[in-house]
């Protein structure tokens, strides 16, 4: 059982040393539907047995494979291939996100093919990386500094992109001569499937890229495998704290890319439709699950009733449909337990703040994990609304007496991901920009670019991925020095 327009060889098997093979158990992954509550699909579920010999596969492919030493631009040649493969499946890429996630189909073709190209780029970067460096030393006639794989990396995906953030994580991984093991979301597997099969049909060694679907439990055990050397999260901050702490315990690498509760300050040169109309739009942007998403609004105070009203009024047009609509403007979330978790705060919000619209499920939608547009005034920043992520087409207004006041509220958060200024005036937002604590800030709305490094401050996360920089955290650096320099060198 699939969704329509997906296709895999071996959706009940788990790739593991470059085979398809029936998991350790006879456990299958329901594959739920966002907009019907119905099941679409169903995959292998691996287990603790499944994980082991994952990580054993991906351990010798590493210890004693060709993969790690191989020419990098061997590496890059077998990688540019996995592409070739995976760009005439991008509507195929595009289905399965909005079977599974409830993703907009509008908006799936473009996402899915800007991934495709983010792949590309990060090949780029690669080309033009200095694996080997020779520097200058007051201690040998040759000095180089070695940059080597990390070794073996579990590669762990959350729901909302599961495509793109997996697929770059493994491309950083196998094009510095990691080895893998693929850890997909249990509600949206099948594009790690997908990634898989395009490394088989590539010819990446076996054991240099392997597919464990699974739940919280086996993720766990994957994590605390001494046979894994880095762990590449992103999730939920949560999670990537237990990651962390297990990581530190055996001095394992890891990235962490976390939560957020990203903040736009709004100034006064910026005009009030305006505002409304992008915060709107960014909000209901994936229904709202962007780690990266401005949901909190920092607004001057003698305009925040007038912004809460235009804002209303933007929300209360959104058109709310089925995630294949294509006249859609805000799709489902993802789950019934996201859906459960938004409504909880929700309920929340309406004791420490003004509900001014949407905080329902839509009439007209009777099956579906749909909630409305919903916007809080008059937000208490030190609320649990304004402080903890919601996940969710939630927006939180808050009034501050000048920048300055703005700036402090905008910093008083555990998460330090992103942030935005919404203003015409390039100095203020640079000014602005650097005294937000934050690892990204845009002007203008929720500004990302993939081809530049991307994480965060504080508890939104550890390291970066994106970027030239996205290659570092996937290497070791050896020094050596030597008597002469050596051939080939």
């Amino acid at each position: 059982m699939l969704p329509t327009g997906v296709s895999l060889r071996h959706p009940e098997r788990v790739f593991i040393g470059g085979a398809w093979m029936p998991p350790h158990s006879d456990r299958l992954i329901d594959l739920i539907s966002p907009d019907t509550e119905q099941v679409i699909a169903r995959v292998a579920e691996a287990d603790d047995v499944d994980v082991d010999r994952a990580v054993a596969a991906a351990r010798h492919a590493f210890d004693h494979g060709p993969w790690p030493h191989m020419a990098p631009a061997e590496r890059i040649a077998a990688f540019r291939r996995m592409i070739a493969h995976l760009e005439p499946r991008v509507p195929e890429l595009a289905r399965a996100w909005t079977a599974q996630m409830g993703g907009l189909a509008a908006f799936a073709g473009p996402m899915h093919a800007g991934s495709l190209a983010a792949l590309n780029q990060i090949a780029g970067f690669a080309e033009a990386f200095a694996f080997v460096e020779q520097r200058p030393s007051l201690a040998a006639a040759c000095a180089l500094v070695v940059h080597e794989p990390v070794g073996v990396v579990a590669a762990i995906a959350p729901w909302n992109a599961p495509f793109g953030i997996m697929a770059n994580k493994l491309a950083y991984a196998l094009l510095t001569g990691c080895t893998v093991i693929m850890k997909p979301s249990p509600e949206t597997p099948l594009e790690a499937y997908i990634l898989a099969e395009a490394a088989e049909a590539a010819g990446i060694p076996p054991g240099v890229v392997n597919l464990v679907p699974a739940h919280r439990e086996a993720s766990d055990h994957l994590v605390c495998n001494p046979g894994v050397d880095k762990v590449s999260f992103t999730g939920s901050t949560l999670a990537g704290q237990r990651i962390g702490m297990v990581c530190a315990e055996r001095m394992a690498r890891c990235t962490l890319e976390l939560g957020g509760k990203s903040a736009a300050i709004v100034r006064d040169d910026f005009a009030i439709a305006d505002a409304a109309r992008l915060l709107t739009g960014t909000i209901t942007m994936m229904s709202g699950q962007v780690c990266a998403m401005l949901s909190r609004v920092v607004v001057p105070r003698a305009r925040h009733d007038e912004l809460a009203e235009a804002i209303a009024a933007e929300m209360r047009a959104v058109r709310i449909g089925h995630s294949d609509d294509r006249a859609a403007q805000l799709g489902p979330l993802a789950m019934k337990r996201q859906l459960e978790r938004v409504e909880s705060f929700i309920e929340e919000g309406r004791k420490t703040a003004d509900l001014i619209t949407g905080g329902q499920r839509p009439t007209h939608l009777n099956h579906g994990y749909f909630i409305e547009p919903t916007l809080f005034a008059h937000v208490d920043n030190a609320s649990r609304i304004a402080q903890e992520e919601i996940f969710g087409p939630v927006l939180c207004l808050i009034p501050a007496d000048d920048d300055n006041h703005a700036i402090a509220i905008a910093n008083d958060s555990r998460y330090g991901l992103n942030g935005s200024v919404l203003t015409h005036d390039a100095d203020a937002a640079w000014r602005i920009g650097r005294r937000v604590r934050t690892g990204g800030f845009g002007q203008n709305g929720l500004r990302m670019d993939f081809g530049l490094p991307f994480g965060g401050f504080k508890q939104s996360g550890i390291g970066r991925e994106g970027g030239p920089e996205g290659l570092h955290p996937y290497l070791e650096m050896k020094t050596m020095l030597l008597d002469a320099v050596p051939a080939g060198v």
